[in-house]
């Protein structure tokens, strides 16, 4: 549970501390979440350097997710991803070999059409990498039988993503699940709503979800309210 995010100095001083530093924000949000989604692998592949920072600053059982790169999803659009696929397979591989990671999340754009066949190719030259997979298909024509069941073949989760623009249908297609609750505005009901539906959900595998980030904390303080009602605080 977390968000998409962490490094928002305008979280102060609802989420964070007034006095923290900004080196220091991980940590303290790992103290009261357990995974976030990393955005900054859409733009750039993270270094040593940065993995091991972010491994240190959390606990053993905090899990990243991470965005896959735009190159992948936006510009090549799944079609002859395979250099790049391994380079940022690379690049997580210590999160991985130190049993911290979640997901990636493939998210397309809002203009890329259904393509069965170029699922099924990006889907078997990702193979070889044995990254765990979840896909945010921001165009309706996806939602389809036919995409399910590629999913299904592969264990690639369809992420389910809730935003004014879009629902996606709440289908299960691999033995962990993704979700994004994108929405400004979440009431106490939707949040004790969320907070069953999750429960439910991690009787059958791993459940990855994450709050969007903003300006102002609203998605952090959401997201440590479910962690809360999860834990039947």
């Amino acid at each position: 549970m977390g968000c998409s995010g962490w490094a928002y100095a305008t979280w102060k001083p609802d989420f964070y501390p007034a006095t923290l530093s900004s080196k220091k924000f991980l940590d303290y949000y790992a103290t009261h979440l357990n995974s976030v989604e990393v955005n900054y692998t859409f733009r750039s592949l993270p270094s040593a350097t940065t993995i091991a920072s972010w491994l240190s600053a959390t606990r053993p059982d905090f899990r990243f997710s991470f965005k896959a790169p735009q190159r992948i999803t936006h510009i090549s659009r799944l079609k002859n991803c395979g250099p790049a696929l391994a380079a940022f397979a690379g690049s997580i591989q210590p999160v991985i070999e130190v049993n911290r990671f979640g997901t990636v999340l493939f998210q397309l754009p809002p203009n890329f059409k259904a393509d069965a066949e170029r699922l099924v190719s990006f889907l078997e030259e990702a193979a070889s990498t044995q990254l765990r997979m979840a896909f945010e298909f921001r165009h309706e024509s996806w939602f389809a039988d036919e995409i399910y069941s590629v999913l299904q073949k592969h264990n690639a989760a369809l992420c389910v993503a809730e935003s004014y623009e879009l629902q996606t249908p709440n289908v299960r297609t691999a033995d962990f699940a993704c979700y994004r609750f994108r929405k400004s505005d979440y009431s106490t009901e939707q949040i004790n709503a969320v907070c069953d539906h999750l429960r439910t959900c991690a009787q059958s595998g791993d459940v990855f979800a994450y709050f969007k980030h903003e300006d102002e904390p609203t998605g952090a303080l959401r997201a440590v309210a479910v962690m809360k009602g999860l834990n039947g605080a």
